[in-house]
């Protein structure tokens, strides 16, 4: 009886909240006061737009300015941005309202040009430290994978194996190394399962192409970390091979065990970032494992087809790996909820609707 129960209650919650035309936000919200974030200031702009004066909106420009949304080579008399990008004002612009409007276009979200309140959650959300300048806008029908500039990939003579090792400094106590490092294979793995590349842990963390490190605040890369559910990490184009998370988050393995508020999938970052170690820049898809954020207690580990065919343009496919099965199983999902959809949408094919997804079950 169980799987003609789920359906049901889909409809009771449909007929009780039918869907609005209003933008809907995230189902996570770091405006909740127990979760907060580095980014939470940003609540108070929400519905700011074109002509407002807001005190934080300098802020939110300095945030733009570093993810590749606003430039920092405008001319002085706009007051918009120093080279620095320490110059900013609180004045909603039209150069800002440009800028929303790209991160609104890039992000897949309603391109409005203000802060609603979609948008102000997306933007308080934890990420990664890589900036968004090579993520192409969401469109129908087109690529959007992406890749650094220049495109760069690991150059070696076949078959192609890379090694990684891990900082022995300020390594995380809370966990079991053999743990992480269980974590960190797993993650490697869902990238070779794809393309012919190998890769091996070594000892020698100076001696790997990969390098791994749990790092805090001013680490000496340029890229400073900035506390918790802010950036989360961040790593390098091929062929750096650096690829560093911040020591501030609470890293989890197990949300069982590790019951914070805000503890975030050491496992989902790591196959992230190594998604950019290998040449991969950030994806509009939120399924993909290369969109830009992770929310608190959300666990994202499996590959996408647009994770997929973005690093196989990059590296070729690995001869075991079979890409319509990943269809097949993307398809199967998008099945079930696109009945749930119909439920929604057309009022007598409920029935219909129910009937073919409890036969799926």
């Amino acid at each position: 009886m169980l799987p003609a129960i789920v359906p049901l209650l889909v409809l009771s919650m449909v007929v009780a909240h039918p869907p609005s035309s209003a933008a809907r936000t995230s189902p996570w919200d770091l405006r909740s006061p127990s979760v907060g974030g580095a980014w939470a200031a940003f609540e108070g702009l929400v519905d700011a737009e074109l002509g407002d004066q807001k005190t934080g909106v300098a802020e939110l420009k300095r945030y733009l300015h570093r993810f590749g949304y606003l430039p920092s080579n405008l001319s002085d008399h706009r007051r918009v941005a120093s080279r620095d990008g320490n110059n900013f004002t609180d004045a909603f612009d039209e150069v800002l309202e440009s800028a929303v409007s790209l991160y609104q276009s890039k992000l897949g979200m309603a391109i409005t040009g203000r802060l609603d309140g979609a948008t102000v959650n997306q933007m308080m959300a934890p990420r990664c430290g890589v900036d968004d300048q090579n993520m192409r806008p969401q469109r129908r029908n087109s690529q959007r994978y992406a890749f650094f500039s220049g495109r760069p990939s690991w150059r070696r003579k076949a078959p192609v194996n890379l090694t990684y090792g891990f900082f022995p400094g300020n390594f995380i106590d809370y966990i079991p190394r053999a743990e992480v490092e269980a974590a960190f294979r797993r993650a490697f793995g869902r990238w070779a399962a794809v393309i012919p590349v190998s890769f091996v842990e070594v000892e020698e963390y100076w001696a790997a192409d990969i390098k791994v490190g749990f790092h805090g605040g001013d680490h000496g890369d340029g890229e400073p970390f900035d506390g918790v559910l802010g950036v989360l990490a961040h790593a390098f184009s091929p062929e750096n091979g650096r690829l560093h998370l911040d020591t501030a988050e609470t890293w989890a393995l197990d949300f069982e065990k590790e019951q914070s508020p805000v503890a975030v999938d050491l496992e989902s970052v790591a196959t992230h970032e190594i998604g950019h170690v290998l040449g991969l820049a950030h994806s509009p898809v939120k399924e993909a494992i290369m969109y830009p954020s992770l929310i608190p207690r959300k666990r994202k580990l499996k590959l996408h087809r647009d994770d997929v065919e973005g690093m196989q343009l990059l590296y070729g496919s690995n001869p075991h790996f079979r890409l319509d099965s990943l269809l097949a199983s993307e398809t199967s999902s998008a099945a079930r909820i696109g009945n749930v959809v119909d439920v929604i949408r057309g009022g007598c094919l409920w029935a219909l609707a129910v009937a073919s997804y409890v036969k799926m079950l």
